[in-house]
């Protein structure tokens, strides 16, 4: 039992893949409403900025912990993007989790992250001051100027005994490796391939997606470069990718629709979590407690809602869970 909830805590833990957006408000701002500002770097340039960011963090804390990699590799296709843009962006994103310490110690390795990064200058995300009251707090925070996002969260382990499992996430801007070109056509990632239409997982992840479009009760955008289904195959196992997005809403519809996404999942007993964005209205994620499905909908500065929903090949073979 114990080991079924670590598993299920690191899970919960690295959900936030890919809810970064490409680009901030104030970029758009500053552009004059036009489409954020590029970012130039390589993919070894975003690993080593993140991999310094999680070390920043770790370097100082007592108890010391063991800091072990999960998730996916660190390398794959901007997802929660600002705009439609056809290129070849990329995001980095890494995850550790802290190990070899007291599961009542998680509470105070996110306080120390937190008091590292601060003391490096970083700032809190515009709800990233969470209640430190209880023994599972999360924080969420940003670089400057060059804009990557982290987060220190808490899994639980054991509500009762306050134990839990420390986290630190770090996820890239998306960015246009050098060379490339913002007009040109998007590229494929090596990971990625079209599944087929009659693919089980595939009926699935839409089953997911034509729910989620049914409870945010909004129209959806002709489909852009980059969206539709994908197959992703990592060192985790295969699953499919399906991204879609909203109409451009204003800020209240946003909201409102983000609600009824969110009543949508905890009636069906997803597990929920709110990350920030740039765009203002937190972003949702979402995990099925059976399948492992990950539904993420992210707002962006341009008003339209981004939906990425991924299902493990190795779930039920039925879409109607």
């Amino acid at each position: 039992m114990k080991l079924r909830k670590a598993i299920l805590a690191a899970a919960l833990l690295t959900m936030p893949i890919t809810v970064t957006a490409c680009g901030t408000q104030e970029d758009v701002q500053a552009n004059g409403g036009k489409t954020p500002k590029q970012v130039t770097m390589d993919e070894q340039q975003a690993i080593d900025r993140a991999e310094d960011i999680i070390q920043q963090a770790v370097a100082s804390m007592s108890p010391k912990p063991t800091p072990e990699r999960v998730g996916p590799p660190p390398v794959g296709p901007c997802i929660a993007r600002d705009d439609h843009g056809p290129d070849d962006r990329l995001q980095v994103r890494i995850a550790y989790k802290l190990t070899g310490v007291p599961g009542t110690e998680a509470k105070n390795l996110v306080r120390q992250a937190r008091d590292a990064w601060l003391k490096q200058g970083y700032t809190y995300t515009s709800s990233g001051m969470d209640d430190w009251s209880g023994p599972f707090p999360a924080v969420y925070m940003r670089t400057a100027p060059d804009d990557f996002w982290m987060n220190a969260l808490t899994g639980v382990l054991d509500r009762a005994k306050g134990q839990g499992l420390a986290s630190l996430v770090v996820t890239s801007p998306c960015f246009l490796p050098p060379g490339k070109s913002s007009t040109a056509a998007t590229a494929d990632p090596a990971a990625l391939k079209a599944p087929r239409a009659d693919d089980p997982t595939s009926s699935r992840a839409l089953g997911h997606s034509s729910r989620i479009y049914d409870a945010l009760q909004v129209r959806s955008a002709p489909t852009q470069s980059g969206e539709g289904l994908s197959t992703v195959q990592d060192d985790a196992g295969t699953s499919v990718h399906h991204t879609w997005s909203t109409e451009p809403l204003p800020e209240a519809e946003t909201v409102r629709a983000l609600e009824r996404a969110q009543t949508y999942f905890q009636s069906t007993g997803w597990h929920v979590r709110h990350l920030p964005t740039a765009a203002g209205a937190p972003a949702l994620i979402a995990r099925h407690p059976d399948e492992g499905t990950i539904a993420q909908l992210a707002p962006s500065a341009t008003g339209t809602v981004r939906v990425a929903v991924t299902t493990p090949a190795s779930g039920p073979t039925s879409a109607d869970v």
